[in-house]
């Protein structure tokens, strides 16, 4: 008897009834339970990628996984800390629960496909699902990095709004698309932007490249305004790398020999401080 998941994420009671386990090693050190049923090798606390694989063998292959959840099998993570897993369903009594979000609706059989085995929603479809649920800087963020990952236009999404006009937030679609940028390089980047953009501030370029001809190569910045030689960064805890440390200190020298200023900024002061952000870059921008 095969027993889908094991011995990663897999439901008890299969695992008994096919005699690989009993149920007092279940209960024992080397299992933890994540839903009813529902069992994964013993590790680290779970994160949004197993609770995902969790929910799908809890449903036992009648959900779908969408949303946050689908973002996370198809490699363009985008969720905030804490996120549930998130299932589509039909006509199901699944119901939602602390850790999972079930969702009754249909789906074309085009906007599901499969990753390890899991039936996912397409990365254009999971981008719909995103762009029109979630307030205006997430939904944007998540637009920007399934694009980026899968390298679709984000105004591709235009026809499932077609497809779908009365589905539940389609309306707030418009304001997601005009704010997307698929060249964004990660979400703190899409974030960082939208603090300037909704401030009033001139929209900057994305993924701007400077030319260095001394190497025949160029330098990108994360956010650039070309005609005053400015750019905007985000400085991630890769940054604290004391060999990319290095690199940035050559980087934004060659940068500065060529005339440009460059701001940087982190999570924190993304977070924290933003109205500091804008004064900051309104006044380089004069």
């Amino acid at each position: 008897m095969t027993v889908p998941g094991w011995p990663d994420v897999f439901r008890g009671s299969d695992a008994i009834a096919a005699g690989l386990v009993t149920r007092g090693v279940l209960r024992g050190p080397r299992f933890r339970c994540l839903l009813p049923d529902t069992y994964a090798s013993a590790g680290p606390e779970p994160n949004l990628l197993l609770l995902s694989h969790a929910a799908f063998r809890w449903s036992r292959g009648r959900g779908v996984l969408s949303g946050y959840s689908a973002a996370e099998l198809l490699d363009a993570s985008c969720a905030p800390h804490g996120a549930p897993a998130e299932l589509t369903v039909g006509q199901d009594v699944l119901r939602s629960r602390d850790d999972v979000v079930v969702r009754h609706g249909e789906l074309h059989p085009g906007e599901v496909t499969t990753v390890d085995g899991l039936r996912v929603t397409t990365a254009l479809r999971t981008a719909f699902d995103l762009g029109r649920r979630l307030d205006l800087v997430e939904s944007v963020v998540a637009v920007d990095t399934l694009a980026r990952v899968h390298r679709f236009s984000p105004d591709l999404l235009l026809h499932f709004a077609i497809r779908y006009p009365h589905t539940r937030g389609v309306d707030r679609l418009l304001d997601t698309l005009y704010l997307s940028d698929r060249r964004s390089g990660s979400p703190p980047e899409t974030r960082l932007r939208l603090v300037l953009v909704q401030a009033g501030l001139p929209r900057p370029v994305v993924q701007h490249p400077v030319l260095d001809d001394d190497r025949r190569r160029a330098v990108w910045l994360d956010l650039a305004y070309p005609r005053h030689m400015l750019g905007v960064e985000y400085d991630g805890r890769d940054h604290l790398d004391p060999d990319q440390v290095l690199r940035d200190i050559e980087r934004h020298t060659r940068l500065a020999a060529a005339g440009w200023r460059v701001l940087r900024y982190t999570a924190r002061d993304i977070r924290r401080d933003p109205d500091r952000i804008v004064r900051e870059v309104a006044s380089a921008l004069g």
